[in-house]
């Protein structure tokens, strides 16, 4: 009877640490989601957009909304980052940033159990997703 090895369902290394900093950087992105809408919630910081404004923005496109708003597109929101209506994109940043940070911490790992191929395609998607985020490479709005 031949030798026949039995697929494992185990996670690997880079799988393990993948997700730990996956669950962290979502508990982290959701905590600050959560407090800078109370923030928002309670007033204590002035919002950009009173709210009874908020409602004639609701009907725009994103195009029309930063024109008629007189914001910036990109990375402004980081300049606005007093006004409460813009404190909640620290959270959401943190939540769409946070693979990059993934892929960037299992390289380590990678290269350790010997894995140059993945370790280069994880530092490839790294420049790719950093780049994308960086707003270099903008088209459109």
């Amino acid at each position: 009877m031949p030798d026949q090895t039995k697929p494992t369902l185990d996670a690997t290394p880079e799988q393990l640490r993948y997700a730990e900093i996956l669950e962290k950087g979502m508990f982290l992105g959701l905590a600050l989601l959560l407090i800078t809408f109370v923030i928002y919630a309670t007033g204590m910081l002035k919002p950009y957009i009173a709210v009874n404004e908020i409602s004639r923005f609701w009907s725009m496109n994103v195009h029309d909304y930063l024109q008629e708003a007189h914001v910036e597109g990109g990375w402004s929101w980081v300049g606005m980052l007093r006004y409460g209506d813009f404190i909640n994109f620290v959270g959401i940043a943190i939540l769409a940033g946070v693979t990059i940070f993934c892929f960037l911490l299992i390289i380590p790992v990678l290269l350790k159990n010997g894995d140059k191929i993945y370790a280069i395609l994880a530092f490839l998607e790294v420049l790719v997703l950093g780049l994308a985020a960086s707003g270099l490479l903008a088209v459109g709005h």
